[in-house]
C-alpha cells in the first residue's frame, strides 16, 4: 500500500491503528521516489509492523536524477525498514516519462535489487513487450514481484519462468476483469494479494479510499 499517500494525512494513525485491530500485523508501504522513499522509510521506523520500499516509479523518471538512484542504493543499504526496491518498472499507459528513460531506470534499480540481495516491485502496463525483454535478462537472484497484475498470459508465463511472484488488486472484484486465467494460473506459492491503498478498493467500495 501508500501509507505516504496524501489522502491519510488527515488520519494516518488512526488508519493504522483500524488495520491493526482488524488482525493486519504486516504492512509494506511502497516509494514512488526518492523524497517518497525517504518518508516511507521514516513512517516505518515509526512503529511496530511496518516496513517500506525505496526506489523510483516509472511515472517520475523524468524528475529523477543519476544521483537519486546512489541515494535509493544507500537507504535501501542502511535503513533496516527497507525491504525492497521499487516500485520499478515501466508504464505505456500514461507516458508520463519518456520510455528509454523508464527502461534505463528499470535495469538500474534492478542491478541495486540485485546488490543489495532485496526483491524489486515491478510495475508494469501497455508495456510487456519491453517487460518481458527485461524480465528475461535481469539478474537470475532477483526476487521479482509483479504487482497489481492485470497483464497477457504470456506475460505471466514469462514471469513464472523468471522466478516473479504475481499479485493481484481490488480490479479481480471489477465487472470489466477479464484475468480470471492468470489468477487461476498461478501456483499457490507465488500467489500474493496486495490492496494498493489508497488505490483500487474492490466493489463495493469501489470509488472510495481503499483500506
Amino acid at each position: 500500500c501508500h501509507l505516504t499517500d496524501g489522502r491519510f494525512d488527515e488520519d494516518r494513525a488512526a488508519v493504522l491503528d483500524a488495520a491493526f485491530d482488524a488482525g493486519v500485523t504486516r504492512i509494506v508501504t511502497i516509494a514512488s521516489d526518492l523524497d517518497d522513499a525517504r518518508a516511507a522509510a521514516d513512517l516505518a521506523a515509526s512503529r511496530p509492523g511496518l516496513w517500506s520500499t525505496a526506489g523510483i516509479h516509472p511515472h517520475e523518471v523524468s524528475e529523477a536524477e543519476d544521483a537519486d538512484l546512489t541515494a535509493v542504493r544507500e537507504l535501501a543499504a542502511s535503513r533496516p525498514e527497507v525491504v525492497a526496491i521499487g516500485e520499478t518498472g515501466l508504464d505505456y499507459f500514461y507516458d508520463h516519462s519518456p520510455r528509454e528513460l523508464q527502461r534505463r531506470w528499470f535495469e538500474a534499480q534492478l542491478g541495486v535489487a540485485a546488490e543489495l540481495e532485496l526483491p524489486v516491485v515491478i510495475h508494469t502496463r501497455e508495456a510487456e513487450d519491453d517487460t518481458v525483454a527485461i524480465l528475461c535478462n535481469a539478474p537470475a537472484s532477483v526476487r521479482k514481484v509483479l504487482h497489481c497484475f492485470t497483464g497477457s498470459m504470456r506475460l505471466l508465463e514469462v514471469g513464472l519462468d523468471e522466478g516473479c511472484y504475481v499479485s493481484f488488486a481490488g480490479i479481480v472484484t471489477f465487472s470489466k476483469f477479464d484475468g480470471h486465467d492468470a489468477v487461476r494460473g498461478v501456483p499457490a506459492d507465488r500467489l500474493l494479494a496486495e490492496t494498493d491503498a489508497p488505490y483500487l478498493a474492490p466493489v463495493p467500495r469501489r470509488g472510495k479510499r481503499n483500506e
